[in-house]
């Protein structure tokens, strides 16, 4: 098997291992400070400022358009729901109340069956 110390290989990848270490090292001590975190905070707060920016330029833009925004398709989508609902609520009381019906009418002593014969006609036998 070939020599470890003259793998092109096995440098390359002992090379890689080292400058991942070096990394990391650098990347804990640069978070682990208070400068880190504040620029962080910063970047997230403009971040939340231009991202509400925007979510109200395009309400206003949508407005113009007489579009409907994501709020109000958000509110209308609810009431329809909501409407769905008591439809369904609706057709479970009818279907209660078609059983309901239906088993009271058939509360009753069903009919006999017919048994009797109508007389035969005229030219038939008995």
């Amino acid at each position: 098997m070939a020599d470890k110390s003259n793998d092109p290989v096995a440098l390359w990848q002992n090379m890689i291992g080292e400058m991942e270490k070096g990394f990391n090292a650098f990347a804990n001590q640069a978070m682990g400070s208070p400068e880190f975190s504040k620029v962080v905070n910063q970047v997230g707060g403009a971040t939340a400022g231009a991202q509400k920016q925007l979510s109200e330029l395009m309400e206003k833009y949508l407005l113009s358009m007489n579009l409907p925004s994501r709020s109000q398709m958000v509110g209308m989508a609810e009431r329809l729901q909501s409407i769905e609902g008591q439809l369904n609520e609706i057709k479970a009381m009818l279907h209660q109340m078609r059983g309901a019906s239906a088993s009271a009418s058939s509360g009753y002593a069903p009919r006999p069956p017919r048994t009797k014969r109508p007389p035969p006609a005229s030219g038939e036998p008995k």
